[in-house]
């Protein structure tokens, strides 16, 4: 560790190349012995749960939290897309934070502003408090998160560093089973507030531990220059209105909310006016003639639509089974399924990785997703959570498999044109990311609305009370009402009502088999179009690899 007594250029001439921080703004990775590690390891794989927990552990209980608040379904959609708002484009600044400032006060920020956030939770319950404190928990998140991936990278010698880079990104895959798992527990021992101080638990002894084990010290340069600030003033609220509008539009509907229509217009106008300003500096802070690129778009593009159709598990599968009446406590086994695989995959895409062959596992994945919602679109009114465990399975190995594998191909790509391009791409990876799973829920969530009033129009259609089976059927509900109600009209109009909670039933099933199919279609679709992306250019590497041979 560095003393006070050296200074950068000191220290860093101590390092040994492979020592060297490879960014501004990121840490040095000495040779630790193995104990130290260990520590290290411990104290990422802390910090990254902790990063991620709370925003997945509110989506997992949006209902719950809907009650304790006392707000409608409209008011709680609020509070994890304004998570995602602060989330998706902070590492614009805090990248250059980190370079012009030094990871020590960007770690004790950001790790004083979650204690902070954490207590605060404890004494302001109202649903404007939450969202307020929500917002500047996606700050905070965007630099834990950052920060476990340096932590990781500590545990590792340098030929396997590149492991814990990937072990770092995939932690978020984690905290969503993790959050299903605990949320009955946890409420169950004092409703919200149980989980308030859990979270403030976690933070504290994060804090702790960061203070007890500092990372190594990094570089310092000058960033930030004036028209920094423009850019994020427009680029920001143009983001932030893009994600109100995808993570409302299905709530309030698109067609019935002016103002999703004025939001998606006034964000298409800001976040072109933000890149209008960066093509034309000297020194963008988002590169753009890279990023339009077209290794850039195909990347930024199959990393969009991998996150839609891994919607297929939160908005598609936990959406049908709670259709179905499936109670939280019962799906306990199905995310006991999904963690393992999870944490299957994320083994999986450390210790395989190649370098030379990043794309293979990216289809992999695409296929297995493909697979997982082909096998999900049979289900029927009686599938529960364990008809389920092999189809989900599969799609969690996906997901952790994808993640570190696509993350890794554009900064490899980034590393061949230059360092100066890590803001530009980070941003782009945080933005899709994130745009792209309220997307994907998005869509998931409307394509299910209209289909099941479609099915349902025509079910109803289909019924003929003239005719014997459907009138036998109508009879049996309301004769099974015979114990509760004695007037015979009164048990005829119950009777309906059955039948029609029935057909409604039904419809949703229906649909949701369409949303399982309409996924695995785009995933296998993506697939093959990445696969021949990948065919490609290994057929022309091989041509300018016997071209040079021949010359």
């Amino acid at each position: 560790m560095r003393g006070p007594e050296f200074s950068w250029d000191d220290y860093f001439a101590r390092l040994k190349p492979h020592e060297r921080p490879l960014l501004p703004g990121s840490p040095a990775t000495p040779d630790h012995p193995p104990a130290l590690r260990a520590a290290y390891a411990v104290i990422g794989l802390l910090v990254s749960v902790t990063a991620s927990l709370g925003a997945a552990f509110i989506s997992a209980n949006q209902a719950n939290l809907q009650g304790a608040l006392g707000v409608g379904p409209a008011e709680v959609a609020w509070i994890p897309v304004v998570f995602v708002m602060t989330n998706a484009c902070m590492n614009l600044l805090l990248i250059k934070f980190r370079q012009q400032y030094g990871l020590r006060l960007f770690t004790e920020i950001f790790l004083t502003a979650l204690v902070v956030l954490s207590a605060a939770h404890l004494f302001f319950t109202g649903f404007g408090s939450m969202l307020a404190t929500r917002a500047v928990a996606g700050m905070a998140a965007a630099g834990l998160s950052t920060l476990g991936v340096f932590y990781l990278l500590q545990a590792f010698p340098s030929a396997h560093r590149l492991k814990g880079l990937v072990i770092g990104i995939s932690m978020a895959t984690l905290t969503a089973p993790i959050a299903r798992l605990m949320s009955t527990e946890v409420l169950d021992l004092g409703d919200w507030k149980a989980f308030y101080l859990l979270e403030l638990g976690l933070a504290l002894i994060c804090l702790a531990c960061v203070f007890a084990l500092p990372l190594p010290p990094s570089q310092r340069v000058k960033a930030f220059r004036p028209l920094d600030f423009l850019t994020f003033a427009l680029f920001a609220p143009g983001v932030a209105l893009l994600t109100a509008s995808l993570g409302l539009g299905r709530v309030l509907w698109w067609t019935q909310a002016a103002w999703i229509g004025w939001a998606l217009a006034g964000s298409i106008v800001l976040i072109a006016a933000a890149l209008i300003i960066e093509h034309n500096r000297t020194h963008p802070l988002i590169d753009t003639s890279w990023l339009t690129g077209g290794d850039m778009i195909r990347l930024a593009l199959s990393i969009f639509l991998v996150r839609v159709v891994l919607s297929e598990q939160t908005a598609g599968a936990v959406g049908f089974l709670t259709a179905m009446g499936v109670h939280p406590d019962q799906l306990h086994g199905l995310f006991t399924v999904i963690f393992f695989a999870t944490v299957g995959g994320v083994a999986t895409a450390a210790f395989t990785l190649n370098m030379d062959k990043l794309q293979k596992p990216i289809i992999v994945a695409l296929a297995l997703i493909a697979v997982g919602a082909y096998l999900d679109s049979h289900a029927t009114p009686l599938t529960r959570p364990r008809d389920l465990f092999f189809s989900q399975a599969l799609i969690s190995f996906a997901a952790a498999l994808f993640l570190g594998p696509a993350l890794l191909t554009g900064f490899a790509n980034l590393l061949k044109r230059g360092p100066h391009l890590v803001i530009s791409f980070f941003v782009m990876f945080s933005i899709v990311q994130n745009v792209g799973g309220l997307a994907g829920s998005a869509l998931v969530g409307s394509l299910e609305t209209v289909r099941q009033r479609a099915h349902f129009a025509r079910l109803v259609q289909d019924v003929d009370l003239a005719d014997p089976l459907a009138a036998g059927r109508l009879q049996q509900l309301a004769t099974a009402q015979g114990r509760v109600l004695l007037d015979p009209a009164l048990r005829e109009n119950q009777g309906v009502i059955l039948l029609y909670q029935q057909l409604t039933q039904q419809a949703h099933v229906l649909a949701y088999n369409d949303v399982f199919l309409t996924i695995a279609a785009v995933a296998a679709l993506t697939c093959a179009w990445v696969s021949f992306n990948y065919l490609r250019a290994r057929r022309r590497a091989r041509a300018a690899a016997r071209a040079a041979a021949t010359a």
